[in-house]
């Protein structure tokens, strides 16, 4: 069985599919959203969190580092990352846990047995697991391992992708999954390379396949005031969606917030966190009103 890099598992769950879920969360994506709110799934890689606040200066982890990477100075303790190796010793032996590691190796037996704890949460609510990430969907062996096992198991599955995969992939995963949380981030191709570091025509492509099979899809459509929460762009996704195969898409719409800022200062990322802004509240209600026009009911959050 197959192991991949996990860096988060979330529990009781109400807002990534239906009833009570566990969330899974792979690590490494191959976008790069400028408004991501988990830069710790970006990287494939295990990295280092540290969290200045929480550090009371001990220096245990400067004793226990095996390559002598870290230093306390007045500021707080500094890592050389030429030296370290991301062992991950500083990290179990932080009293505070100002420092972190993000992405532990799991396999699909690990993972299944995590699964199993929350069945009793499944049966009662009519919930299951979804796969999220970072983009499962470049985990293609493990993903597709476990979204058998589970429906083995008898477990409603569902993945949260934004779709940048071939289509053969997506095809493959579409015939072990019974739901998508499909990420659409905006329709000019152009643009979205710009704020995410690659091109739509994947995305749009293998919705349009997907819908096609009559995939059970909900659309997720991120909104970030200044970006793509203008009036044109919310009518051509409305426009697109509204022509695909299959029965009527239900459509999340996600205001943008910044509460991930705390986690790009723990990465060392500070610089690269974009000053975005959240759309209003007239923007929003124009685009449920957009959403209606062409049939699609739009709702917030979900």
């Amino acid at each position: 069985m197959s192991e991949d890099l996990i860096f988060d598992i979330k529990r009781y769950a109400i807002n990534d599919g239906p009833g009570i879920r566990i969330v899974i969360f792979f690590k490494g994506c191959n976008l790069q959203c400028a408004w991501c709110h988990n830069p710790e799934g970006i990287s494939g890689k295990i990295e280092k969190m540290f969290a200045p606040a929480k550090c009371i200066s001990c220096g245990t982890c400067v004793e226990v580092c095996p390559e002598k990477a870290i230093t306390l100075t007045p500021e707080g303790i500094l890592t050389d990352g030429d030296l370290c190796t991301v062992c991950g010793k500083c990290a179990e032996v932080c009293p505070t846990k100002a420092i972190e590691m993000s992405g532990k190796q799991m396999s699909v037996s690990e993972i299944m047995e995590t699964i199993e704890k929350e069945r009793i949460f499944f049966d009662q609510s009519g919930g299951g697991v979804t796969f999220s990430g970072g983009e499962p969907l470049v985990h293609t062996k493990m993903l597709i391992e476990l979204l058998d096992e589970c429906g083995r198991r008898g477990i409603h599955r569902a993945v949260d992708t934004a779709g940048n995969v071939s289509s053969d992939i997506i095809l493959e995963v579409a015939k072990r999954t019974d739901l998508f949380l499909y990420d659409i981030k905006m329709m000019d191709s152009g643009s979205h390379q710009k704020w995410t570091k690659a091109g739509n025509g994947k995305i749009l492509a293998n919705l349009k396949a997907i819908s096609e099979i009559d995939a059970h899809i909900i659309i997720r459509i991120p909104l970030i005031g200044g970006v793509n929460d203008t009036y044109q762009n919310i009518g051509y996704t409305a426009a697109y969606i509204a022509g695909l195969a299959g029965n009527k898409k239900e459509v999340h719409l996600l205001p943008y917030h910044n509460i991930a800022q705390h986690k790009y200062s723990k990465l060392g990322k500070l610089d690269d966190f974009e000053t975005l802004r959240a759309p209003d509240n007239e923007t929003l209600i124009r685009a449920i009103a957009k959403f209606a026009a062409y049939g699609i009911k739009a709702e917030i959050g979900g």
